[in-house]
């Protein structure tokens, strides 16, 4: 009995592992769906796909998939057609949150993101409801490792046309608008060869709201439900988590 209940305790494992890279993979693969959709299936010629290929390839997705992915997107194979959704709302104590879909099918997402947030205690609202309280930022990370000087890398990054440069956790934080994050990201690896750890185009909070009790343990769930959806591509919030 024993020996069977091991068995079934590492066969849990296994599943549970094998369901958590099907979700990673899922998101990556729409990743390079709507970078190929927007620039084209050239990723020599498509910088965001080819970022977004390399963040696969970091995640050990097999090339069959990052190839379907591209394929689809550019309408040499028969698939689903992905729609861009934005969902505005508060959830539990006020705190503002955004939730960006890629779906195929816009009333199950629908359906499946007002649940979530009213199950929390939490309510969608319409567009608009909640945007103006971030910021649309593009954020570079850079190690800050031995050998390089923190005033040569933001003299790189300023001349690249990054707005700010901060250092935070032995990291530098390059801030760049997002019309300019491209040309920054593209000069600092390919003409300075600095190697980044994060590069994204992200909201970021105006002001934050910080919860406890109930309500923080409710916003959990909420965040938790929300990234378990795989139409769900990314999550941001107001929240006060320092």
């Amino acid at each position: 009995m024993s020996g069977h209940s091991k068995w079934n305790n590492i066969q849990h494992k296994k599943n549970a592992m094998d369901a958590a890279r099907g979700k990673v993979f899922m998101r990556l693969s729409k990743d390079i769906f709507l970078e190929a959709r927007h620039g084209g299936g050239d990723p020599s010629m498509n910088a965001g796909l080819r970022h977004a290929i390399e963040k696969a390839k970091s995640a050990n997705m097999p090339n069959d998939n990052i190839s379907r992915a591209i394929k689809k997107a550019t309408g040499n194979l028969d698939g689903v057609t992905y729609e861009e959704i934005t969902y505005e709302g508060y959830g539990p104590g006020g705190v503002a949150v955004m939730v960006d879909v890629l779906t195929d099918n816009r009333n199950r997402s629908a359906s499946d993101i007002r649940h979530a947030f009213t199950k929390s205690g939490g309510n969608l609202g319409e567009s608009g409801s909640v945007s103006f309280l971030f910021d649309k930022q593009g954020i570079i990370e850079i190690e800050a490792k031995d050998g390089l000087d923190e005033d040569e890398v933001m003299m790189d990054a300023v001349e690249a046309g990054a707005d700010d440069m901060r250092t935070e956790d032995d990291r530098f934080i390059i801030v760049t608008t997002p019309e300019a994050f491209e040309d920054v990201r593209k000069s600092l690896t390919e003409e300075k060869g600095y190697e980044i750890d994060r590069a994204e185009v992200t909201m970021i909070p105006t002001t934050k709201t910080a919860l406890t009790g109930t309500d923080l343990e409710k916003m959990e769930t909420l965040i938790e439900t929300l990234e378990d959806n795989d139409d769900v591509q990314d999550i941001y919030s107001n929240l006060d988590e320092d």
